[in-house]
């Protein structure tokens, strides 16, 4: 594994990695509407509270019937006796006594003694029709009472989501995921147009929701403030979330350094909280920090360089949001390089990657603050600080929207850890 060698007080990649995951325990269930459930992992299972269906319906519009025809009509839903038909549509309940549902293609009215309307079988009907049962659907025949309908651990999709809609439920109990709050500093960050000098965009909030979501959190609040420290005091502090819920996560951009104007560590510790990782033998990344608040929120400070601040969020926010949400942390691939790498002293880097020729090629425009190389990558290779050579085998991960690591051109995984 690529760990490298950490300097006083920070932890390699790999250990840095696991700790995140190792600190957090997995959250409890939680019961949601059926519309938010899409992608949840059911937590139990989910068994029918009746028969499916719950009671006899017709397949087809057209009558009940009982016995062989002709019928005499009588009043929709009342008990058929021998020789009488009633009319119904298609999920229309069957009344005691029907024997079979003649469909309306089927059937004919004619005038019956004293000019009484009775039913016949038409010329359209198949022969034999309607058979006993024909056209009925059964209590019952989807599932009895108490049936195992989705088991638990089962990704749920909107069929799922139909079925228990179908079966009566509101909600679902899924395991828990962790609500994750924003905040971006810096007062030189923009919004909207083009920023002038001394100015940056805001590379985070667009994407925030999506990437959060990709990591296995829920996206909660965002929140812009400037560089004060009682700007980051009162921030970190506060306890507003939607529908009265603390996030479990804050993430941070900006202030992880150790200038006087970085105010990451001084109000984690204000606000009695520890520092579980200081600092990561990386580049980018390096001054990436994860704290923990007396309430037990997790805080992740994210650099402000763009792509150092996404290579910590996945090698910190990944595995701390996975192990939150009761999900694996996630396996490491080994990719043969394509390029001779040279040793770094002290720190593993993290190399944006495209396939070149079935090799993993570093990607151009990959410093601190560009995002043009992670746009266009395959992966991110994790080169130790002793460098690589042509062709051997180094640790890479996948891209949060690009799981799969195969190269689109001829080549091969060698293996993984």
């Amino acid at each position: 594994m690529a760990g490298g060698r950490a300097a006083d007080g920070e932890h390699t990649w790999a250990e840095a990695r696991r700790l995140a995951f190792d600190c957090a325990t997995p959250l409890g269930p939680e019961r949601i509407p059926l519309g938010e459930a899409n992608g949840r992992i059911l937590a139990a299972d989910l068994s029918a509270l009746q028969e499916m269906p719950h009671y006899a319906s017709s397949a087809m519009d057209g009558w009940t019937v009982n016995g062989a025809g002709p019928w005499a009509l009588t009043e929709p839903g009342k008990p058929l006796g021998p020789g009488e038909a009633s009319p119904v549509v298609t999920g229309g309940v069957i009344p005691p006594g029907s024997q079979s549902v003649l469909r309306v293609e089927s059937g004919r009215l004619a005038d019956g003694a004293g000019g009484q309307a009775i039913l016949i079988v038409g010329d359209a009907a198949s022969p034999g029709e309607p058979r006993p049962g024909q056209h009925i659907r059964k209590s019952g025949e989807e599932a009895a009472a108490g049936e195992v309908l989705i088991p638990a651990g089962t990704a749920l999709n909107p069929a799922h989501i139909a079925l228990a809609a179908v079966a009566g439920f509101d909600q679902l109990t899924v395991r828990g995921k962790p609500l994750v709050k924003m905040l971006i500093t810096g007062a030189e960050v923009v919004t909207a147009r083009i920023p002038v000098p001394g100015q940056v965009r805001d590379a985070f909030g667009p994407q925030f929701r999506t990437i959060i979501q990709m990591l296995g959190g829920v996206p909660g609040p965002l929140v812009r403030i400037g560089d004060s420290y009682e700007e980051w005091l009162t921030a970190l502090g506060a306890s507003e979330a939607p529908m009265g819920q603390w996030p479990d996560v804050v993430v941070t951009t900006g202030g992880t350094g150790r200038s006087g104007a970085d105010h990451f560590r001084k109000a984690v510790a204000a606000l009695g909280g520890r520092l579980l990782i200081d600092g990561i033998a990386m580049r980018p990344g390096h001054p990436a920090a994860l704290g923990k608040l007396p309430n037990g929120r997790f805080v992740v400070g994210l650099p402000g360089n763009p792509l150092a601040a996404l290579m910590a969020l996945f090698t910190i926010g990944g595995p701390l949001l996975a192990a939150l949400g009761n999900q694996p942390l996630a396996g490491i691939s080994r990719l043969p390089c394509g390029t001779v790498i040279d040793a770094h002293t002290a720190s593993t880097r993290l190399m944006p990657f495209r396939w070149v020729n079935g090799l993993a090629t570093p990607a151009h425009y990959t410093g601190p603050g560009m995002m043009r190389g992670l746009a266009t990558a395959d992966g991110v290779m994790v080169v130790p600080s002793a460098g690589v050579q042509l062709r051997e085998p180094v640790p890479a991960f996948a891209l949060p929207w690009r799981p799969d690591l195969r190269p689109a051109l001829p080549g091969r995984l060698i293996g993984e850890d």
